[in-house]
């Protein structure tokens, strides 16, 4: 690959969720898969624990797309953390 191409990460909201972490000296997410069988088939989501508040994904996802699971609860965290008035000032 060309140095001029920048390589995009394929988990950007885990990503942003972890720097916005470090940036506020709070502790790291910690992430938990979640199942639910519905039918014939097991439907997936993602809960994330971040500054003591458990927030869960929006949305329920097919095995294969574990990964937007956890990047929906890291979206969801982001969305809340900018709501706590003692974090959010500085962004």
């Amino acid at each position: 690959m060309p140095s001029s191409q920048q390589q995009t990460s394929s988990t950007p909201w885990q990503d942003r969720l972890a720097e916005v972490c470090r940036e506020y000296q709070i502790q790291a997410p910690h992430f938990q898969i979640v199942s639910d069988r519905r039918g014939g088939r097991t439907a997936w989501s993602s809960v994330v624990t971040v500054y003591g508040k458990r927030i869960e994904a929006r949305y329920w996802y097919d095995g294969r797309n574990i990964t937007n699971a956890r990047e929906d609860a890291a979206e969801a965290a982001l969305n809340w953390l900018s709501t706590q008035a003692t974090l959010a000032t500085n962004w």
